[in-house]
């Protein structure tokens, strides 16, 4: 078969068909690609074909090969198990690892377990590839900045508790500060710790600074302080509101799903009036209202019950029912019993 390559010197290299193959007005077939609109040079047809699975452009009329090895544009696929996903890409990257997922790592478990020795490995060659394997370890961790992002990654998995997606997003808001030389002279644990807090505020999943603060063990003022500080920075500033805290305490206490509709309707009757509870903690407001439902329906619970779950003092508590029962009295809501 003859070959000749042959192409408009000014087109793209990208060969796709055009959507406007057609016939001319003599009724012969006009099939043109990109870079091939001129007619064959043995037979004067215009009547190009791309072949995908060979990766060559020929004249369907008389067979000439015009071009070949056509780059293929599209997506790569492979199905090498004949299993159901044919992706060559690996697993996304990830902002909980230092590296982001994309260095190799020499698994310990290949070295130390039968079956290296089933490989074939002697123990001469296994002490050779666990002295690199430490090498290989050290590497990534040269720069004291890498071995920051690696301890500060593995208490975003080990203590915030949230989901996998809040982690990536922690680790990110702290990968950020590293680089702007925030953490330089701070706690690692503490900025962790108040990116998970900011994090997880914003997504509507709040936690409770003495929960964070015993989790990443660090002290409620320095984590308090450092939250501040990285709100400031980041821009994160959001307002915490009482019901944000409705199913953790509800889920605590272990009351009722049901109570969870008085606690809305109630809630709803107060949320008007910001002047109540814009500037109180957030928990005890949630708690007093709680309190105040829970002991209204058939699941009462104690005050010191409620003030343990929303680490709140009793005194807190009680001062803040005096204050939704003056303004329910103001507004005639009668209670439920």
């Amino acid at each position: 078969m003859k070959s000749h390559q042959e192409g408009n010197s000014g087109d793209r290299p990208n060969r796709r068909q055009d959507a406007g193959a057609n016939r001319s007005g003599t009724g012969v077939i006009r099939r043109t690609l990109e870079g091939h609109t001129r007619p064959c040079e043995d037979c004067g047809a215009i009547d190009w074909q791309l072949d995908d699975s060979r990766g060559e452009i020929t004249c369907n009329s008389c067979g000439l090969v015009v071009e070949e090895n056509v780059i293929d544009p599209g997506a790569e696929w492979t199905n090498r198990d004949r299993s159901q996903d044919r992706s060559r890409v690996g697993q996304p990257l990830t902002y909980t690892l230092a590296d982001k997922g994309l260095n190799t790592t020499i698994d310990v478990r290949d070295l130390n377990t039968g079956s290296a020795g089933r490989h074939g490995i002697s123990s001469q060659s296994r002490r050779e590839w666990r002295r690199r394997r430490v090498i290989d370890e050290r590497s990534k961790t040269r720069k004291s900045r890498e071995r920051n992002l690696v301890r500060a990654n593995q208490f975003i998995r080990d203590f915030s508790g949230l989901p996998k997606p809040l982690q990536e997003e922690s680790a990110r808001l702290y990968r950020k500060l590293s680089s702007e030389g925030f953490v330089t002279g701070r706690s690692i644990a503490g900025v962790t710790a108040a990116c998970s807090y900011l994090v997880a505020r914003q997504e509507n999943l709040p936690r409770q600074i003495s929960e964070i603060s015993e989790a990443f063990d660090v002290k409620e003022k320095e984590l308090s302080r450092l939250i501040r500080q990285v709100s400031r920075r980041l821009n994160l500033h959001k307002i915490s509101s009482p019901d944000q805290y409705f199913d953790k305490f509800i889920s605590d206490l272990q009351l009722p799903p049901g109570i969870h509709t008085q606690l809305d309707h109630l809630w709803n009757v107060i949320k008007p009036h910001d002047e109540l509870w814009q500037g109180k903690k957030p928990m005890g407001v949630a708690a007093a209202l709680l309190y105040k439902v829970a002991n209204e329906s058939s699941s009462p619970r104690t005050q010191s019950e409620v003030c343990q779950v929303a680490n709140v003092s009793e005194v807190t508590l009680r001062g803040l029912l005096r204050l939704i029962e003056g303004l329910l009295g103001q507004l005639g809501e009668v209670s439920k019993q």
